[in-house]
């Protein structure tokens, strides 16, 4: 098999025969086998009804579908795809169409024209969200960038295609919290990163909304650094070098100027103030705890409650 095109599904039902025969529209000139692997997030509508449809009556062609036993998320969704795929060329691309089947294939010449490259990853050139969303994410990058050791492209989507040595690195990191993004620029290989427009959706609504996407943020950094953990340090010497500085001006204030000092307000502040530092501290450390604790329990990234999958003879490349 030379490509395999990995589908994260998540209440799509809308869009996943429209994607298939788009697809099919698109790759009907290509010389090489492709199969299309459809993994169905824990769907609440009929999306896995609609790809068990394409899967019974598309016999011609190379359809996998991985059914998820509930939504464990886009990451899990990947991990998924690729665990399942054949393709020595393997393509990250959603079913809503706002990512086009034809990028897969400029992505797909690269990779043949310049054999350095292990992968090929799209960023949007210009986006289309709001200021406050663009602004955000552009923020975001910015700050991960700053505090990891790992550098993640700017606008980068998990639009892209890669060779199966980058499938299998991937592979190896069973890590359960997991950030795709982060993950790819982890793992390393001559990465090539082309602009692309992303397209009108075809139907239904973005699963990402911002309260989704500050909590995928944080969970990007906290996975890809450490350095958070050590703002605690810096807050308590900060802290210590404020409450130092104070005392020194209270003291001045009462020897050389007779100034009275009132201590009921100032105890409160002071109170309040290393309190919440003190919380804030303590929670920081809890969310690594909390993953340490997760990961030690040694659950799989995902459960298929089904997968439908053929056997097909292959086509050889001409």
């Amino acid at each position: 098999m030379k490509l395999s095109l990995i589908v994260p599904c998540y209440n799509e039902q809308d869009n996943v025969e429209l994607f298939y025969e788009e697809t099919v529209k698109a790759f009907k000139d290509v010389a090489y086998d492709y199969e299309f692997v459809f993994v169905n997030d824990g769907s609440s509508d009929k999306t896995l009804e609609k790809l068990r449809k394409l899967y019974n009556e598309k016999t011609e062609s190379n359809i996998t579908v991985v059914s998820f036993s509930r939504n464990f998320g886009k990451e899990s969704a990947i991990y998924a795809g690729i665990k399942n795929s054949k393709g020595d060329y393997l393509s990250l691309i959603d079913a809503d169409l706002q990512q086009r089947p034809e990028v897969v294939l400029e992505m797909m010449d690269i990779l043949a024209e310049e054999p350095e490259y292990d992968c090929v990853t799209a960023y949007q050139d210009k986006r289309k969200e709001g200021s406050v969303m663009t602004g955000f994410k552009s923020g975001f990058y910015r700050l991960i960038n700053r505090l990891s050791e790992v550098k993640l492209h700017a606008d980068a989507s998990d639009f892209r295609t890669f060779t199966r040595n980058v499938a299998d690195a991937i592979l190896e990191l069973s890590e359960y919290h997991r950030f795709s993004k982060g993950i790819f620029s982890w793992i390393g290989f001559n990465v090539k990163y082309i602009p692309y427009e992303v397209q009108q959706r075809n139907a239904g609504e973005s699963k990402w909304g911002f309260r989704k996407l500050v909590k995928y943020a944080l969970e990007g950094i906290s996975a890809f650094s450490t350095k958070p953990l050590k703002m605690a340090i810096y807050l308590g010497l900060f802290t210590a070098f404020m409450a130092i500085l104070y005392l020194i001006v209270v003291v001045i204030q009462r020897l050389f100027f007779n100034t009275a000092v009132s201590g009921y307000a100032t105890i409160v502040v002071l109170i309040l103030l290393l309190g919440g530092i003190q919380l804030f501290c303590i929670g920081l450390i809890g969310s690594y705890l909390a993953k340490t604790y997760i990961q030690s329990k040694r659950r799989p990234i995902y459960i298929a409650k089904e997968i439908l999958k053929r056997e097909t003879k292959e086509k050889t490349d001409r």
